[in-house]
């Protein structure tokens, strides 16, 4: 059910004038929708039911999203309600809606809140939407008490409030105390200025990282090369088939080809990696030093 191109205001007054469905229609259009999948009836009941969507979306404008994206978070949550509806339970439908439309609109503020998200986890929650409130509770009562509450004092009895450890009331507390910082801002007041996106590293290969490497990996080569040389043509050949392929052949099939059993094959193969290993070794500290 989008809303796009459709004005608050105009959408909000055609849910309001929408039919209030007494429990007996409410449901028998459940039913007709769950066991029948009749679409006529389940527009019927999420129809019914927006005025209760808009009504939720409306107590979320503070934390400054745009109306029209908390009304479609509101329909989103309506209608994953109906679709979980399930009416044997003995509950109404609005009551059951109720859980599913706020989870959406609270799922959308958090996300939106800043680029940095602020949680997601059932105590951020509780933490993101409650702590202003308790906290300005807590400071009105202390003061009519003459009491005066420090930041540590204060969060410690947030945290007992709302039932979360202190340390994620002190992690949402610094969250929301914050703004979402441009890393396109000059560093500086002067017109060329850097901007602070310029100071973050390259999470890339840096140049003399991939240099080393380059250099590292002809090293390595030419080591292999020469020990490669070491081996008579049936053990390179062996070597090549069975290590230096993507998709290596097994002792068998090179049996089967050079007229020797797998035993053999393996023997051979046993005695090449011995040769190579002698030849790397007699390239004395500069090997172990790079194989270390």
């Amino acid at each position: 059910m989008a809303l796009d191109n459709v004005s608050d205001a105009k959408f909000s007054r055609k849910a309001m004038k929408a039919e209030m469905l007494d429990p007996e229609t409410e449901l028998r259009l459940a039913y007709a929708w769950r066991d029948e999948r009749d679409e006529a009836a389940l527009h019927r009941l999420i129809t019914a039911y927006m005025r209760l969507a808009i009504s939720m979306a409306s107590k979320f404008r503070r934390y400054g999203a745009p109306m029209n994206d908390l009304i479609q978070e509101a329909s989103l949550g309506l209608m994953k309600a109906a679709e979980k509806f399930d009416p044997d339970r003995g509950v109404r439908f609005s009551t059951y809606a109720v859980w599913w439309i706020k989870a959406s609109i609270q799922d959308h503020v958090m996300r939106n809140w800043s680029m940095v998200r602020t949680g997601s986890t059932s105590s951020q929650k509780s933490l993101f939407f409650n702590m202003r409130r308790v906290q300005a509770r807590l400071e009105r009562e202390a003061m009519q008490r003459g009491e005066e509450l420090d930041q540590h004092q204060l969060l410690q009895r947030i945290s007992s409030e709302i039932g979360v450890s202190m340390n994620d009331a002190e992690m949402m507390h610094g969250r929301l105390s914050g703004s979402d910082f441009s890393l396109n801002a000059t560093q500086s007041t002067e017109d060329e200025g850097r901007e602070w996106i310029d100071a973050l590293e390259d999470d890339g290969a840096q140049a003399e990282h991939i240099v080393e490497h380059s250099h590292d990996t002809k090293q390595l080569r030419d080591w292999l090369l020469d020990a490669m040389g070491a081996l008579n043509e049936r053990e390179r050949f062996i070597v090549r088939e069975r290590k230096l392929l993507e998709q290596p052949r097994t002792l068998e099939s090179l049996g089967d080809e050079l007229g020797l059993s797998k035993e053999r094959i393996r023997q051979l193969e046993a005695a090449a990696f011995q040769k190579m290993r002698k030849s790397l070794e007699s390239q004395g500290e500069e090997v172990h030093a790079f194989l270390a």
